[in-house]
């Protein structure tokens, strides 16, 4: 079979008069274009669904995710409101709990301190959750406001490895 084919394609080159040179650069776009239908054809019949991801982000007073508060003054203009969001691509309803850290040495995560504040909630699948999260520091000094993301799984909350980190600068 494959010697048939062999040759029908010679007489199909000499009916259009292939010399060497074009017989090749028409080797090479034929092997490209089986190639790419190949290729073509696995990612959309084969390709493995993806896997789920949950997402946290912060916003600014106005909702938009580029005026965030950079510099306090100590024991005067020393709290603000973070809007902190989740959403859930997970492809089911999940369990989540979002921990809120000040720390002034961020080498590890998760933060290795108590939360100021924890917030758990339930999304279903494509569901979103915000809530305006309150901040205070009034000793003098450069912090990072650490929001981590956790999930429930087997009767515990797991880090995701999904986080927020929020620079700030108290001043007196």
């Amino acid at each position: 079979m494959r010697l048939d084919n062999l040759r029908n394609i010679e007489k199909i080159g000499g009916k259009i008069s292939l010399n060497d040179e074009k017989g090749y650069v028409i080797a090479v776009l034929l092997a490209l274009v089986i190639i790419s239908a190949v290729a073509v054809t696995y990612f959309v019949f084969f390709r493995p669904a993806p896997s789920g991801y949950s997402t946290i982000y912060l916003l600014d007073s106005q909702n938009k995710a580029v005026n965030y508060p950079e510099v306090l003054i100590a024991n005067q203009n020393s709290t603000f409101t973070v809007p902190v969001a989740v959403i859930n691509n997970m492809g089911s309803t999940v369990k989540y709990q979002v921990l809120v850290k000040i720390t002034t040495d961020l080498t590890t995560l998760p933060v290795n301190t108590q939360p100021l504040d924890a917030y758990d909630f339930t999304l279903g699948n494509g569901q979103n959750w915000q809530k305006s999260a309150p901040i205070t520091e009034n000793q003098v000094g450069s912090y990072s406001v650490v929001f981590e993301l956790w999930q429930h799984n087997n009767g515990a909350y797991e880090f995701t490895y999904d986080y927020c980190v929020l620079n700030i600068q108290v001043i007196s």
